[in-house]
């Protein structure tokens, strides 16, 4: 570990603790650090201060720490699987694969009279998210097999999502009126509806995620130098893509099941990770994108609560100007 990473990984994990505690006292109403502090150890608090802070507040910070960590961690599995500074969730459309799964579960369920429970309704979400990101990812990986060429899968990428948002389109326009409404929500992204029951969900899939991202650093590190060198080296090409498209499944569908389809930190902050760790070693590089990926989303969470807008429009300009740094450093993309 070289001197940069030594102060960067401190750094990085306390600004994931100080922007928690900052999460849980910005809002519509004020809370102070010490009520935090009080709510958090049990100590004396106002019972409605308490509620807000345990019941809303905790879970959103929780959910942004996973869901930043998880976006990003799987964005840079899927630049480094395709070998595209450009490829991300959103852009391979793989979270609209999961999209796509979660309407037809949200819009499909009532016609068919499913989901009125709780849990299956949960479990239901989960399911349809992962089964749509895993399709999209299957076709995506089976073409960049005899494509190599990185501006057509980009824009396979495109295509799939334009077609998947077609279909997304047609289940909207024949759904009833609760259905869509609930539909409507969801594609608008948030950290705010998870219940603590499908936290229980949401967090060992994310965790077993990142312990199948752990689990393929060095295959990743070897898949760097080109898939001829990484077989000379006696890699197994595809048991590793195979645990790689199962991680970014678990982590991209989960999230985007859950919170909605967040864009931009999947891409972006790999990027980021990069330029702060200026390394390209997975074993430095993916825990330096988790931490990014998590005091980002925090930041992204604070703000668009100050500013009473969606979490989604806060991470696109975030992202955006990342994204156009991107392009033009790495110009022989086009």
């Amino acid at each position: 570990m070289n001197h940069r990473s030594i102060i960067l990984f401190p750094t990085l994990t306390a600004l994931v603790v100080v922007l928690f505690a900052v999460d849980m006292m910005v809002g519509s109403v004020g809370i102070s650090a010490g009520d935090v502090w009080a709510a958090l150890t049990g100590g004396e608090c106002d019972p409605i201060t308490r509620k807000i802070i345990i019941d809303i507040r905790l879970m959103k910070a929780i959910v942004a720490i996973l869901a930043g960590a998880a976006l990003a961690v799987s964005g840079l599995q899927m630049q480094t699987l395709f070998r595209n500074p450009l490829a991300g969730p959103y852009v391979l459309g793989v979270s609209s694969g999961a999209s796509l799964g979660v309407a037809l579960f949200i819009l499909g369920a009532p016609l068919l009279g499913v989901g009125s429970s709780a849990m299956l309704s949960t479990m239901g979400i989960a399911g349809a998210a992962w089964l749509g990101a895993a399709s999209i990812l299957a076709v995506v990986a089976a073409v960049s097999q005899r494509i190599k060429d990185i501006m057509v899968i980009l824009i396979l990428g495109m295509m799939v999502s334009s077609g998947v948002s077609a279909i997304v389109q047609i289940l909207q326009y024949l759904s009833d009126e609760e259905s869509l409404k609930s539909f409507v929500i969801w594609t608008m992204g948030s950290l705010g509806d998870i219940t603590s029951s499908q936290l229980w969900l949401v967090a060992p899939a994310v965790v077993a995620g990142l312990l199948i991202s752990v689990a393929v650093i060095k295959p990743m590190n070897l898949m760097l130098l080109g898939e001829g060198y990484a077989r000379t080296m006696g890699l197994n090409i595809r048991r590793t893509r195979s645990l790689i498209l199962l991680s970014t499944t678990l982590l991209a569908g989960t999230i985007t099941a859950f919170c909605g389809p967040i864009g931009f930190i999947g891409l972006a902050i790999p990027h980021v990770a990069r330029m702060l760790i200026r390394n390209a070693d997975h074993r430095l590089l993916l825990p330096a994108t988790a931490l990014t990926g998590a005091v980002s989303l925090l930041v992204c969470d604070i703000v668009s609560k100050m500013l009473t807008l969606p979490v989604n429009t806060i991470t696109a300009l975030l992202g955006i100007p990342i994204v156009i740094w991107v392009v033009i450093r790495n110009k022989n993309i086009v």
